[in-house]
C-alpha cells in the first residue's frame, strides 16, 4: 500500500487528476475499477473520481507494485540540458507549447521519460520561473493531452490556481479546440456533424463507435469542414465538441475518410503510396471562450492562438493558406 497526504498546494483538485500525476501508469479505466473495489480510498473510505481533495486528506492505494514502476517524471527535467519547447504563448499563469509529432506528453508504457512536460519543467527551472527545491512549490502540469504522433497546442499550467481553473473550463467545454487533418477521399457532405457513442478498448488500445449507448460508451461529437481537396486527399478542419480518445481518427474513418497515415483506423493499402506511417493530425487552433467567471485567467477570454506552419499541409497542399 502507498499513501499520499494532501498539502495546500494539491488541495482543490479532483482525485482523478491527482492520480494521473501521482500514478501515471494507472489508466482511467483501471482507476475507476479500483475505486469501485475500494482499492483506492480517501481517509479510509470509498470515494468517487470527482471528489475534490482537501488539505489534510490521506489517499490510500492498494495497488500492485507494477503501477509504481513506471519511469519517474518527477526529476526527469534535471537531466535535460537543452529544453526542446516551442513556445506559442507564455505568461505568469500558463504556457502554450507546440508539441511535435513523435513526442509523448507524459511517460507511457514504452518507458519514454523524454516527455513534453519534462522539457517544459526544464525550461521553467532553467529560466528561474519555477523553483522545484521549494517544498511548497507547485509542479507545472499539463491541462490537456494529445497522442504521441499528433502535433499541436498543449496547455501547461504554471500555477496551481491556473490548473484548477483550466481543468474546470475544459470540463465545461469553454475551450474551443480545432484540428487540421488530411483524409483519404472527399467527405460527403463537405461539412457536417458526426455524433455517436464511443467506447474505449483498453486491451486493443483503440475505440469502437456505436449508434446507441452501450455500457462504457460516452457521447462523441465532432464538427468537420472540408477546406481543400487534391487528387485522392482532402484537407479537413475538425472541431472537437467532446474530447474522447482517438475521436477524430475514429469519426473520420466512420464516414469513409480515414486519416492519411493512420494504420489503426485506416489501412496500409491506402497509406502505402504516400509513405506515411503516422496520422496527419494537428491541434492547430485554441480559443478561450469563457461563459462563466474565470478568476485569475479572465484576461484570456476570447484570445485565440493558431499554428500556421504545419508540415503535412505544406507537403500535400502547398498553395493553401490558413
Amino acid at each position: 500500500m502507498k499513501e499520499y497526504y494532501i498539502t495546500k498546494n494539491d488541495s482543490g483538485q479532483r482525485l482523478n487528476k491527482f492520480l494521473e500525476k501521482a500514478v501515471p501508469r494507472l489508466t482511467g479505466g483501471m482507476m475507476h475499477k479500483y475505486l469501485r473495489l475500494k482499492r483506492i480510498k480517501v481517509n479510509g473510505r470509498r470515494t468517487e473520481a470527482a471528489y475534490r481533495l482537501l488539505e489534510g486528506d490521506k489517499i490510500q492505494l492498494y495497488l500492485n507494485d507494477e503501477y509504481f514502476e513506471a519511469p519517474q517524471e518527477k526529476e526527469a527535467f534535471r537531466s535535460i540540458v537543452q529544453p526542446r519547447v516551442r513556445i506559442v504563448y507564455e505568461d505568469v499563469h500558463i504556457l502554450l507549447a507546440d508539441k511535435q509529432p513523435g513526442m509523448v506528453v507524459h511517460a507511457d508504457e514504452r518507458g519514454d521519460a523524454n516527455t513534453l512536460i519534462a522539457h517544459i519543467q526544464a525550461y521553467l527551472y532553467q529560466s528561474g520561473a519555477w523553483q522545484p527545491n521549494d517544498a511548497a512549490s507547485f509542479t507545472p502540469a499539463l491541462c490537456n493531452r494529445i497522442d504521441r504522433n499528433t502535433g499541436g497546442i498543449v496547455i501547461a499550467a504554471k500555477t496551481a490556481e491556473a490548473l484548477r481553473i483550466l481543468n474546470d473550463k475544459i470540463k465545461e467545454r469553454e475551450l474551443e479546440k480545432r484540428y487540421l487533418c488530411i483524409v483519404h477521399g472527399r467527405p460527403q457532405p463537405d461539412e457536417g456533424l458526426i455524433e455517436n457513442y464511443l467506447r474505449r478498448d483498453e486491451k486493443r488500445k483503440r475505440v469502437t463507435l456505436h449508434k446507441t449507448r452501450v455500457p462504457g460508451a460516452k457521447t462523441a461529437r465532432t464538427r468537420y469542414r472540408t477546406l481543400a481537396s487534391a487528387g485522392r486527399l482532402s484537407l479537413v478542419e475538425c472541431e472537437l465538441l467532446t474530447g474522447r480518445t482517438h475521436q477524430i481518427r475514429a469519426h473520420m474513418a466512420s464516414i469513409g475518410c480515414p486519416l492519411l497515415g493512420d494504420g489503426k483506423y485506416g489501412t496500409n493499402e491506402l497509406n502505402r503510396p504516400y509513405g506515411e506511417s503516422s496520422q496527419a493530425l494537428y491541434a492547430y487552433r485554441l480559443t478561450f471562450r469563457f461563459t462563466k467567471d474565470a478568476g485569475a485567467l479572465a484576461y484570456l477570454n476570447e484570445k485565440s492562438f493558431t499554428m500556421r506552419d504545419i508540415p503535412f499541409v505544406k507537403k500535400y497542399f502547398p498553395g493553401f493558406v490558413l
